[in-house]
């Protein structure tokens, strides 16, 4: 599903668009023109309905080269060793979701209780995928010509990266799972979520300003971005939790 010239939708679960199996998160397309990169890599499960929503937006899943991750939670980070196996793409991620993905540590990223709370089959497991490099406030990272920026926005839980990329003119925000449609945002109730961590995330993003919102679930925002962010922040500025997704 295309959402601009270089932005792709390829992968969504049951909370955004049933484009491939209910367990991923949003799965966007970068298109750099000469090599392409995802950002998050979905859970692993029916991955090839993913290369074939590549195949139908015109793309060649050959050229993919790259995963940036925007956090290590199984809808976002599962498919990984998929991706690398089949594509060759190389894996980055913040330290913390390298240290997740490439030990496959389920009790780190919660998995364990999300079965518990039935948000995952009890038999799905979390294959662990080789991680080529970490990625840290303020980096850089290029796929083709286009030039992401990594946003360090921890809060949902720990090492969680969103990305800016600005192409023709308009700023695009990869937000994971820190800020959403109608300034929602994501607590749960695991170890690593820190509601305090997350108020200094939503500030950092407020001092942006965003065209394309594009989160890890739910709708997405072609224009007016910056407004979704800014709900949030009102919420904040009344001393009162801006609402929850689930």
């Amino acid at each position: 599903m295309k959402v601009t010239e270089r932005v792709h939708v390829v992968g969504s679960g049951w909370l955004g668009f049933g484009l491939s199996h209910d367990l991923d998160c949003h799965v966007y397309l970068i298109n750099g023109g000469t090599e392409l990169a995802l950002i998050d890599a979905g859970a692993g499960v029916e991955v090839e309905r993913i290369v074939a929503n590549i195949c139908t937006d015109g793309l060649d899943p050959r050229n993919l080269k790259y995963v940036l991750l925007t956090h290590a939670h199984s809808d976002h980070a599962g498919g990984c060793k998929f991706w690398k196996d089949r594509c060759g793409a190389r894996v980055f991620g913040s330290p913390e979701t390298a240290k997740f993905v490439s030990a496959g540590d389920e009790d780190g990223i919660s998995l364990t209780l999300a079965k518990a709370g039935g948000f995952y089959p009890a038999d799905y497991r979390f294959p662990a995928c080789s991680v080529d490099g970490e990625l840290r406030e303020g980096d850089i990272f290029r796929v083709g010509d286009c030039q992401l920026r990594a946003i360090e926005t921890s809060g949902h839980c720990c090492g969680m990266l969103s990305f800016l990329t600005t192409v023709e003119g308009r700023t695009h925000l990869f937000s994971g799972d820190t800020i959403f449609h109608g300034g929602k945002i994501l607590m749960t109730n695991v170890y690593d979520c820190d509601f305090q961590q997350y108020v200094k995330s939503v500030q950092k993003l407020g001092m942006l300003s965003v065209d394309t919102l594009l989160p890890g679930h739910l709708g997405i925002v072609v224009g007016g971005g910056q407004s979704h962010i800014q709900k949030a922040l009102d919420c904040l500025a009344r001393m009162v939790l801006p609402p929850n997704i689930i």
